[in-house]
């Protein structure tokens, strides 16, 4: 079952099935896609797709995720609305909080801001509990994962990693990627991920040249701290794995 849909009038902190179709619905139609586009992008059916955008049916959290992901956006801007205040204080009780059937959730620490495809979650995972594999995102998107908790298997296009209370890693988006929890305690962990993607790749590319001619004219504002403590205007570093 999943939390974040009623089949009755929408509730605080809960949307009505319509309102999760007129928002696949409206991104759908925003990015230009057809609905069987949108189903070879999501591998979710086209009659699947368009049930959920007449509210009649309602989506797991693994089918909307590959729908926002063959969007190429985030789940957060299916389930919560956008807004552009400058400042934005999330609290507890008024986050969205996303749970899975097969005993994972999502809670969602991030606001939808327009045009800003970026994502943070606290995902707690429960003992023993493995997730399905998720799609690829964007070409050039980035995530980044921290274990606050337990233990956690990552596996990215069949690669195994396990993290432990305290590690971290970053990987590419476009892979095929699921999470499992093999210890028997709940794991806890934060994941940040920017799936606007990049034509270029997550290549870290130099700083334009006009950019740094304007940093140039004022050096004040690209210096933290004293004159003594500044950085180096370029540096292309690739660690695979730091240890202590």
């Amino acid at each position: 079952r999943t939390s974040y849909v009623s089949k009755k009038k929408k509730t605080r902190g809960i949307l009505s099935l319509s309102e999760i179709g007129r928002r696949v619905r409206d991104e759908r139609i925003r990015r230009g896609f057809s609905l069987e586009q949108l189903s070879q992008r999501s591998r979710v059916s086209r009659s699947m797709i368009s049930a959920i955008e007449r509210g009649a049916k309602a989506p797991t959290v693994v089918v909307l995720h590959r729908i926002a992901t063959g969007l190429d956006t985030s789940l957060s801007r299916l389930v919560e609305e956008e807004t552009d205040a400058r400042v934005i204080v999330l609290r507890h009780s008024r986050q969205k909080v996303v749970r899975a059937a097969e005993g994972w959730e999502r809670r969602v620490l991030s606001p939808v801001l327009p045009g800003v495809e970026f994502e943070l979650m606290r995902i707690t995972v429960g003992p023993l509990v493995n997730s399905p594999m998720f799609l690829p995102h964007a070409h050039g998107s980035r995530e980044y994962v921290a274990v606050e908790k337990g233990t956690l298997l990552f596996t990215l296009d069949g690669e195994p990693h396990t993290l432990k209370a305290g590690d971290s890693i970053y990987f590419d988006g476009n892979c095929m990627h699921g999470f499992r929890n093999p210890s028997r305690v709940p794991c806890v962990y934060y994941l940040a991920m920017d799936v606007s993607g990049d034509a270029a790749g997550t290549s870290h590319r130099p700083v334009p040249r006009e950019v740094e001619s304007a940093s140039e004219m004022h050096p004040s504002k690209r210096e933290v701290g004293s004159a003594s403590t500044k950085m180096p205007r370029r540096r292309q570093v690739q660690e695979l794995v730091l240890h202590e």
